[in-house]
């Protein structure tokens, strides 16, 4: 439900798209608010209900082509969302908080979003999350 708080225990992924792979691996621009954007937007994996890791990504690859250009490079990162909460209260300069909660979307009902990040965050911030990242696979088969 909109707004829920995604358990730390859970797992969320990123769409990377091509401008921010770099010699095939993700860079810290992927995790950078974007203008007018309040989170950054994500997607639950335990949300879609799905028997194993694959297809998790697999429903993902599609709900992408729908709405967004899936580029040769663009890639999907998997974090679990205790590790970044975890990282950024531990490890950034203002020990930052962040909410990662449900927001679903209509054509995009794992949707979701990590909270309080800010648009004039340093890129710190952005390596930190990345650093978390645990898994990675092309956005496209």
């Amino acid at each position: 439900m909109k707004g829920d708080t995604i358990p730390d225990q859970h797992h969320v992924a990123r769409f990377c798209d091509n401008k921010h792979i770099d010699g095939g691996f993700i860079q810290a621009t992927a995790f950078m608010l974007r203008s007018g954007e309040e989170s950054l937007s994500v997607n639950w994996l335990e949300f879609l209900n799905c028997s194993c890791r694959e297809s998790e990504i697999d429903e993902l690859r599609k709900t992408y082509s729908r709405k967004l250009k899936l580029g040769m490079k663009a890639k999907i990162a998997v974090l679990t969302v205790g590790e970044v909460r975890e990282k950024m209260l531990r490890e950034s300069t203002d020990r930052r908080n962040l909410k990662v909660l449900h927001d679903p979307e209509t054509n995009d009902p794992s949707r979701s979003g990590i909270y309080n990040l800010r648009h004039d965050d340093e890129i710190i911030i952005a390596e930190l999350i990345l650093e978390t990242v645990q898994e990675t696979y092309p956005a496209r088969k």
